[in-house]
Parts: structure tokens; C-alpha cells; sequence
């Protein structure tokens, strides 16, 4: 009887540690675009519309989020979870954040991916990145001669 048990316990257990990783419900995945506020934001907006032909919800281009209806590959349009995407000005950049709410952290990653590829395919290479000149060091400045009173 307490074998019995014992198989049920640790068979619970190694049910759980399996599909406690598949269930992080509020996981959000960043990422740093090299390319504007702007640039970002429509390119997230063409990916979800045209690219993966998801439904927009809802838009802000100033706030530079858009809500929207992720259907995972293989799914029905009955297992749409609701998405967000948020575009951020830091001062390194330009910031991305997405969050699909129910969905394994991995579907998060992907579709952050899949848009940086379509950022990349779009805009072409990032800029370069304008480099501070780097300042000398005054020269040292030699005294003054004193000057020349003519009695040598």
C-alpha cells in the first residue's frame, strides 16, 4: 500500500515538473531593435497584418503598442489568446516587449524573432552607430619666454 502511494507521488511530481515550464502564463520576451521608434512600430504592425495575417485589436501609434489575436501554428482561430506588443524608447535604443498571455515562453521568442528578421529584410542593415570623438588632451603649454630686453 505505501509502495502504491509512493508510485502515485512521485508519478504526480514527475507530471508536474514536466508541464510546470509549458505553463508560465505571464512571460514576457524583450528585445532591442537598432532601428527607430517608428520604424519598429510599423514594421510590428505590417508583420502581425500582412505577414501572419493576425487580427489587430487594437492600436496606439504614439504609445507605440498594439494588442492583438495570436493563433498559435496548428491552432484553431477558437484558441486565439490575446498578444501584445510594445515598442519603448530607452537610452540604448529602442526596446520591444512581447507578451502572449497562456502561451510557453518559446511562442514569445519566436515571434520576437520573426519580426527582427522582417526589420532586418526590410530596413537593411542597421545604421552605424555615430561614435563620440574621442577628446585630446590639451598640450601641454611651454612657459613663456621672457622677453627680449636687449642687454645680452
Amino acid at each position: 500500500m505505501v509502495r502504491s502511494s509512493l508510485k502515485s507521488v512521485v508519478g504526480t511530481l514527475t507530471a508536474l515538473a514536466i508541464l510546470l515550464p509549458a505553463l508560465a502564463a505571464d512571460a514576457r520576451v524583450d528585445g532591442a531593435s537598432v532601428y527607430s521608434k517608428a520604424q519598429t512600430y510599423s514594421g510590428a504592425l505590417r508583420y502581425l497584418r500582412v505577414d501572419l495575417g493576425y487580427e489587430v485589436v487594437e492600436k496606439d501609434p504614439d504609445a507605440a503598442y498594439l494588442i492583438f489575436k495570436y493563433t498559435a501554428p496548428g491552432g484553431s482561430k477558437n484558441s486565439a489568446v490575446t498578444g501584445t506588443l510594445e515598442v519603448i524608447e530607452s537610452t540604448g535604443g529602442v526596446r520591444l516587449f512581447v507578451n502572449l498571455p497562456r502561451m510557453p515562453e518559446y511562442y514569445e521568442r519566436v515571434f520576437r524573432d520573426g519580426l527582427m528578421k522582417k526589420l532586418k529584410d526590410e530596413y537593411g542593415a542597421p545604421p552605424p552607430v555615430a561614435k563620440k570623438p574621442v577628446e585630446k588632451a590639451p598640450a601641454e603649454k611651454k612657459p613663456d619666454a621672457p622677453p627680449d630686453d636687449g642687454s645680452s
